[in-house]
């Protein structure tokens, strides 16, 4: 009974710790994009989404390929000075028309408007919660 306690305790710690991680995590990129003026910044809550590949996805966009480039660089930046992290991976870097990067729970998505309207991820996730976040 005791060893059935403890690893529900120790459970609730480790999702506990997931969430306060990821929210500095999402704190920090939301943040980085408004500095960097990405605009229609979402973010999506796929937690209770069984075939979600990550907990929460982020996505903002940008009128040009230089802006798309400026937002990653500074999220990476701004990320790995505030909480640590780097991502475990990026796409996106060479077009430059959709960059992706990979904090495992935490997928930021930064397109160009047009490549954002062919993708629709807002609308292929749309069991997820989403939340809006003002442009800087």
């Amino acid at each position: 009974m005791l060893e059935s306690i403890s690893a529900t305790t120790r459970q609730r710690q480790h999702k506990s710790t997931r969430l306060h991680k990821n929210s500095k995590i999402i704190t920090s990129i939301i943040r980085a994009i408004q500095e960097k003026k990405g605009q229609r910044i979402v973010s999506l809550d796929l937690r209770k989404i069984p075939e979600a590949i990550a907990d929460f996805f982020i996505i903002c966009e940008a009128d040009n390929s230089i802006q798309i480039k400026a937002i990653a660089e500074h999220v990476e930046e701004y990320v790995k000075q505030q909480v640590g992290e780097s991502p475990y991976r990026q796409e996106g870097y060479t077009a430059l028309k959709w960059v992706l990067l990979d904090y495992v729970n935490v997928v930021v998505h930064i397109f160009y408007p047009e490549t954002r309207q062919f993708y629709k991820l807002e609308e292929m996730w749309s069991d997820a919660e989403q939340t809006e976040f003002p442009d800087a």
